[in-house]
């Protein structure tokens, strides 16, 4: 089969490789649309998983299953799925435990693109099909489906990790495709004023459709007094950290009340100076004793995660084609839409690929 990879740091393109052997437990899904994501672009070109070699990239696909184990009980060929970025090993030790994305050690669940071919290929590969597939609601678009898999999933995790409650003051920092999940996650939580931190016009627009009731820019000065200022001095009950750079806990950790939540959903592709660390504020922290907590995680997957996300799309509770502001129709043109991710123009929110 043929799929778009990456050949090594810095370079990708299209390989050959043999169909992957479906177990029987397994599935093997043809996609019908794909999406490129900064992950992928952090894997790429700056290297933050470590070298890799002729692996065939991405995580997030919807599709058409082509192949099912002996094992199988509740998909069949021909069956149109949801296949969520992340796919535990759900007989594991940490599944047991509650941690799902953690299995087989820190981020385990994320195989796609990690130690594992992903899914920018003619088919590819579904471990524990039962428990990692979900099917695609009728009349759901692709378009919709394939921002459930990974983009919604961390988007409303960043909310619930947060523990928003109603009424509560929140703030979003980064207003990509995730951060603009963790916005609409905050409002379905009962968030009273949603602070959104970013300047791209599209997301802005975006970003008020989904419930930001105030928008802060780095342009008009430090973030963090921004907002402290906006809330005379208080500031916020949670802060959903979904993108900047290394340094972006220290507006987080300057902005949160004591008591607060700070859930991390930005993936440091890469940290500051040579121990390649994550400062987090010394005084900020009330040297360690603030009371603010910073929460982590990985995107959830699963089955049951992905037919919840998709009810709030059925039902109207969100809708996910906003961050979809390019669409390419071909498979030959992953290629572009990578390249897309890679230059972030202003007009982007999230790339897409149409296969038929």
């Amino acid at each position: 089969m043929k799929g778009f990879a990456m050949l090594k740091i810095g370079e990708v393109g299209w390989i050959e490789k043999e169909r992957a052997k479906c177990g029987p437990r397994d599935a093997i899904v043809r996609p019908t649309a794909l999406a490129p994501c900064t992950s992928d672009v952090h894997t790429v070109w700056e290297g933050a998983i470590g070298d890799r070699h002729n692996m065939i990239l991405g995580h997030e696909a919807v599709g058409i299953v082509d192949e099912v184990g002996s094992e199988v009980q509740d998909f069949k060929v021909g069956d149109k799925v949801i296949v969520p970025a992340i796919t535990p090993d759900w007989d594991s030790e940490a599944c047991q435990r509650g941690f799902p994305s953690q299995t087989g050690g820190a981020c385990g669940g994320w195989k796609y693109s990690n130690f594992k071919d992903g899914v920018f290929s003619e088919y590819f590969h579904v471990n524990l099909a039962d428990n990692n597939l979900a099917i695609q609601p009728e009349g759901m678009s692709d378009e919709a489906a394939v921002m459930i898999v990974d983009m919604l999933s961390t988007g409303f995790m960043g909310a619930e990790n947060a523990a928003i409650e109603l009424g509560a003051t929140v703030a979003v920092l980064g207003i990509g495709a995730v951060g603009l999940s963790a916005i609409a996650g905050a409002k379905l939580k009962g968030a009273g004023r949603i602070f959104a931190v970013g300047t791209r016009p599209i997301s802005v627009e975006v970003a008020k459709k989904y419930g930001a009731t105030d928008i802060i820019s780095y342009k008009d000065g430090d973030t963090a007094d921004q907002i402290l200022e906006a809330t005379d001095g208080v500031g916020v009950d949670a802060v959903v950290v979904a993108g900047g750079g290394p340094t972006i806990l220290l507006d987080a950790f300057k902005m949160a009340k004591a008591g607060s939540k700070i859930a991390n959903i930005n993936y440091f592709g890469k940290g500051q100076g040579e121990e390649d660390t994550v400062p987090i504020p010394r005084v900020e922290w009330g040297f360690g004793m603030a009371d603010k907590d910073l929460i982590t995680g990985l995107c959830p997957g699963g089955r049951t995660r992905m037919e919840r996300l998709a009810d709030l799309v059925t039902y109207g509770r969100v809708d996910p084609t906003l961050m979809v502001t390019h669409t390419f129709k071909g498979f030959d043109k992953i290629g572009e839409a990578l390249e897309l991710m890679r230059e972030k123009p202003r007009d982007l929110i999230k790339p897409v690929v149409l296969l038929e």
